[in-house]
């Protein structure tokens, strides 16, 4: 059941209204005392206490600016009662202590802007105990140790919460904080979600550390101008590469963690509005903002009884975070952020507008990153050089791609379980594969991506990948003192319609795999023509836009020594399977190998006797 389905989408009314209906299927799965909401029977890594009130607190992202801005929403007494029973001690459904990392401080922190945002709902009313009671609960967040991550500003939204109320509150610790949160910006408008160069750039950096310093800019400018005011100018640089992630249909780029979050995407454009800032023209951020959470609420997300379920394009476990609870997806509710702006302001007077100024590549030197807009081939997707994290699927391919997706590793034996789409993969004994772990290096170099990572402690590989649209180009040294199986995959298709022998198509050969259905077409080419062409099922559910997918392969096998493999990788959303008989070429003399286009223009060029690795292959 999805229960915006009959709502437009268009007007800021339309908005109000799906906040509100958003939140309507989780009234029935408030607790006795209506501190804790829990719509389902999965389990997380944190106790059923911190996930109750995860449940309780994320819906307050949409409701609370739907309250500043003078939305209608009748149950505000159920968060009342949740608030006085949650934080009264001697109430069996009290939320408290929350200790250092603990869960808690993320769901607080959503009270917290809900008090600075919708007071007369969320303060006023409660008596001055549970007024009492609420600010030591907010004020724990000082007293505990937090992720060195987008986690710290979980201390500074609670205390602005309180700061807006005129309640106690310890503002020398939140600049400190914010000093900290400070250190982890970059260049060009992009923050590490850490210590800088140590933790990966992805969504968070939208939706967490520019959200958040947005709404900061908003609350604190008074008290904090040159802080709130550097906020506003990374933002707005920020505003320009991360449209880029964006496909005009409103779809994401699907890459990193916490996807379950879904129009979280759009937070980062609501949070411009919140706090003035026209990076872009306003029709372009409010087009930017509605295409994605229209987009979003047509998906096969929700639950039977409307709920928002765990996955991403559809209802999925396999491809969920440790800490993704049922209640998690709610911080999409992050999105409504610009209900809390009157009608006159200019991001809802402004008409939607479509991207403007968008290139076919644009080089994002931070996040490792290379956008390909392929808007003949209907393609939107990313190339990188790959970043380090513990989900390494979610970071370290090297594609991710609107349309189509990517794969999650799963105890599958063999090809199908070990998500080999976008990658290279090796394995000893073709049953358990590995993909890029670590990477030890990343360079962007104009167009042309570089990382090396090892696979054991004696196999090293080397990867080089250039774009050559509808093409990509990818080059790896495998230096091995290991016989190893090698799997690298293009990009995966959904295979719906299979039942059909008329309605796909596999070829499969030598040197090449190409697959035809109706949602696309993909295929992947040997260079060199050494390695075996097939088209691999992967395992269901395990990409997290389709629960069927194929993925064209080469394989080969890899005695000790030095190898060298030349892949070229193409894919399609609209007709445009013609692009299979034009692929990239590569030539060789004597020490030198070029890769050049259709049109015979080069990609890549290597010299055997280049001085180092990134030395080797020079667009």
């Amino acid at each position: 059941m999805n229960p915006v389905g009959d709502q437009p989408l268009q007007s800021r009314d339309d908005f109000q209204q799906a906040a509100v209906k958003l939140f309507k299927p989780l009234r029935a799965h408030f607790s006795p005392g209506r501190a804790r909401v829990n719509p389902g029977g999965t389990g997380t890594s944190f106790p059923d206490v911190a996930v109750g009130l995860e449940g309780f607190a994320r819906p307050l992202w949409g409701l609370a600016p739907l309250a500043a801005g003078g939305g209608d929403f009748d149950h505000w007494s159920l968060f009342r009662t949740g608030i006085r029973n949650g934080t009264d001690p001697s109430h069996p459904e009290y939320w408290l202590p929350s200790g250092d990392y603990d869960q808690k401080h993320v769901e607080m922190a959503a009270v917290g802007v809900g008090l600075a945002l919708a007071p007369d709902e969320l303060w006023d009313p409660l008596s001055a105990e549970t007024q009492q009671n609420l600010v030591e609960a907010l004020n724990q967040a000082n007293d505990a140790s937090l992720y060195e991550c987008n986690w710290k500003f979980f201390r500074v939204l609670a205390t602005l919460g309180l700061r807006s109320v005129n309640a106690d509150h310890d503002w020398e610790r939140t600049q400190e904080t914010l000093n900290t949160l400070e250190s982890f910006y970059l260049d060009n408008g992009w923050y590490s979600d850490g210590p800088a160069d140590e933790r990966p750039c992805d969504h968070y950096i939208a939706w967490s550390m520019h959200c958040y310093g947005l709404i900061y800019a908003s609350l604190a400018a008074d008290d904090d101008p040159k802080r709130a005011d550097r906020f506003r100018e990374r933002a707005r640089q920020f505003a320009k590469q991360y449209k880029h992630w964006f496909h005009q249909s409103g779809a994401g780029l699907p890459f990193g963690r916490s996807l379950t979050y879904r129009t979280a995407q759009a937070a980062f454009w609501g949070s411009l509005a919140l706090a003035d800032v026209e990076a872009l023209p306003w029709g372009e951020i409010r087009g930017l903002w509605a295409r994605n959470i229209r987009w979003w609420l047509d998906q096969p997300i929700f639950t039977n009884d409307g709920v928002l379920s765990i996955g991403y394009r559809y209802p999925n476990l396999k491809m969920s975070e440790s800490y993704n609870s049922p209640s998690s997806p709610y911080w999409a509710m992050k999105a409504f952020l610009p209900l809390a702006l009157p009608a006159d302001h200019p991001f809802w007077e402004a008409d939607e507008r479509p991207l403007s100024a968008v290139d076919e590549l644009t080089v994002q030197p931070e996040p490792k990153m290379i956008i390909c807009r392929d808007d003949e081939a209907g393609h939107h997707y990313a190339l990188t050089a790959g970043q380090n994290s513990q989900y390494l699927e979610k970071y370290s391919k090297i594609t991710y791609s609107t349309e189509f997706g990517f794969g999650i590793c799963t105890r599958a034996q063999g090809l199908a379980g070990s998500a080999h789409d976008g990658a290279l993969v090796l394995s000893e004994d073709e049953s358990h594969y590995r993909l890029r772990l670590t990477v030890e290096d990343a360079t962007v170099d104009g167009t042309t991506l570089y990382s090396r990572w090892d696979a054991w402690d004696d196999v090293t590989v080397d990867t080089w990948v250039a774009p050559a649209l509808p093409w990509h180009v990818r080059i790896h040294r495998i230096d091995t003192s290991r016989r190893l199986h090698s799997g690298e995959g293009g990009f995966a298709l959904d295979r719906s319609g299979n039942e059909d022998p008329d309605a796909f198509e596999h070829t499969e050969s030598l040197g090449r795999a190409f697959v035809q259905y109706p949602a696309g077409t993909g295929g992947i080419r040997d260079l060199r023509g050494d390695r075996s062409g097939c088209v691999v099922n992967q395992d269901p559910n395990t990409n997290v836009c389709y629960p069927r997918t194929v993925v064209p392969t080469l394989t080969g096998t890899h005695d000790p020594g030095i190898h060298w493999v030349a892949t070229a990788v193409t894919a399609a959303s609209a007709d445009h399977d013609e692009q299979w008989d034009r692929p990239p070429v590569l030539t060789t003399s004597g020490d030198t190998a070029v890769v050049t286009d259709a049109a015979g223009e080069t990609i890549l060029r290597c010299d055997a006797d280049a001085p180092g690795p990134l030395d080797a292959f020079t667009v």
